[in-house]
């Protein structure tokens, strides 16, 4: 209870020091009045995100010596694209924030990336006190590849040319799993990988300047894997009851998508859901070769 209230007492000064605050500078950039509303907002969710997270964790955490742990073959590497995915989204609310509030576009890209890099590292670090797992390298490189894709992007072709996205469905396995998977969609996407489909979208103007496709429409690349019920190798039960043997495998896709800033509108609001949705691929068709060696197509893949 104090821990809250402390947190709210932060927020709260934080929020009004940004109101009161006029054009200055916050570690050496120079921060418009608007910015720092903006950035104070932003910096109070994302304190309050950490409060929520974090403290849970700790506690259901076995503790430990700080140790490493290599997981870098664990669940065929697509909690390392669901790391590197958190920490380029992260990186760029934080760039917009910053350019907003007046920042020069060098500065904002360079704390923009930092930023999203921080916001999803302490986690690891609470990893290397836990007996059952410890600090991951291989999660630190993904945290930090996430924020590099972004900035080297920006740097190179002042945009995204190679936008990073995902979707996610709760996979067929979560109701063979007795919960293993998680028994909601909320816990799916935290425990159930099989789910989980990371991707790059390019708008096909990129490639065929000329045509007369919209500019909104893209081709996107995506990766996935199915079949798992376990880091390494597949259990065989959970409380108590047998889960099938399955086949571990990857999922190369290939999609249609859609980039949402490329279709104009007036409202703020409506400008403001679009840019969200911007992190995510919409269903489309899709074609998927596995590592199975079998070629499967979709009619809709989400």
């Amino acid at each position: 209870m104090v821990k809250k209230i402390a947190l709210l007492l932060f927020l709260s000064w934080l929020t009004e020091w940004c109101i009161q605050s006029q054009d200055s500078t916050i570690v050496g950039l120079s921060i418009n009045r608007q910015g720092k509303i903006l950035i104070g907002t932003m910096a109070g969710c994302s304190l309050g995100l950490e409060a929520i997270i974090l403290p849970p964790y700790v506690k259901k955490s076995d503790v430990n010596d700080f140790h490493f742990f290599n997981d870098n073959k664990g669940f065929l590497q697509i909690d390392k694209f669901f790391h590197s995915y958190q920490s380029y989204v992260a990186t760029e609310i934080w760039y917009k924030g910053l350019t907003k509030g007046g920042v020069r576009k060098e500065s904002a890209l360079f704390w923009g990336g930092a930023i999203g890099f921080a916001m999803v590292t302490p986690k690891e670090i609470l990893d290397g006190f836990n007996s059952t797992t410890g600090l991951s390298w291989g999660d630190l490189i993904a945290n930090a590849a996430g924020p590099l894709f972004y900035v080297g992007q920006e740097l190179l072709f002042d945009e995204q040319v190679l936008r990073y996205k995902s979707s996610f469905s709760t996979s067929v396995y979560a109701d063979q799993a007795n919960g293993y998977l998680g028994r909601n969609v909320f816990k799916s996407y935290i425990k159930d990988y099989n789910g989980h489909t990371y991707w790059l979208s390019m708008n096909v103007r990129r490639v065929f300047p000329d045509t007369a496709i919209p500019d909104w429409i893209c081709v996107a690349g995506g990766y996935s894997a199915n079949g798992m019920f376990g880091m390494f190798e597949n259990i065989d039960s959970w409380l108590g009851v047998e889960i099938p043997e399955t086949q571990r495998y990857r999922q190369f896709l290939i999609s249609l998508d859609v980039d949402w800033s490329k279709i104009n509108v007036k409202s703020g609001f409506l400008r403001f859901l679009l840019n969200g949705l911007n992190y995510i691929k919409i269903p489309f068709p899709a074609l998927e070769i596995n590592s199975l060696g079998h070629i499967k197509g979709y009619y809709l893949y989400f």
